[in-house]
């Protein structure tokens, strides 16, 4: 355990984060996300949710400040009832540590799934609800 560090951050899920460079994206994804059949580095997170991932996350992850959304969401699809608590909650945890990035962008279905074939990893949750998918663009650490 490392002072300072969320314990929800695992070995492998800090050795990605680092070795993570700017431009690179990551997928917080829920329970039921494909994640295994569209990239080949997933880190298992099993019972965790995400908007914690997030808050353990990005005191430590600089959003890229050179695109118009570092933020990505899953857009629902229109015969589903979204619940719009999980994007507030996301929004909420975002302004905490970047209060500078722009709003949460959603995105199709699919271009979302066509994003994660080429995200540098995902992080399979425990999280049930549906629709809390979740991509971060890495931008330039500070020094």
């Amino acid at each position: 355990m490392l002072k300072g560090i969320s314990p929800l951050l695992s070995p492998e899920l800090l050795a990605t984060l680092c070795r993570m460079g700017h431009g690179d994206e990551i997928v917080f994804a829920d329970a039921h996300f494909p994640g295994h059949s569209l990239c080949s580095n997933v880190i298992r997170a099993d019972g965790l949710k995400i908007p914690e991932m997030l808050d353990a996350v990005l005191p430590l992850f600089e959003l890229d400040s050179y695109v118009d959304s570092p933020v990505v969401m899953m857009q629902e699809m229109k015969c589903d009832n979204p619940d719009p608590a999980i994007g507030s909650s996301y929004a909420s945890v975002i302004r905490k540590h970047a209060p500078a990035a722009p709003g949460i962008e959603r995105i199709d279905k699919f271009e979302f799934y066509g994003r994660t074939k080429t995200a540098f990893a995902v992080v399979m949750t425990g999280d049930t609800a549906k629709y809390a998918n979740v991509l971060l663009k890495k931008g330039v650490t500070p020094l």
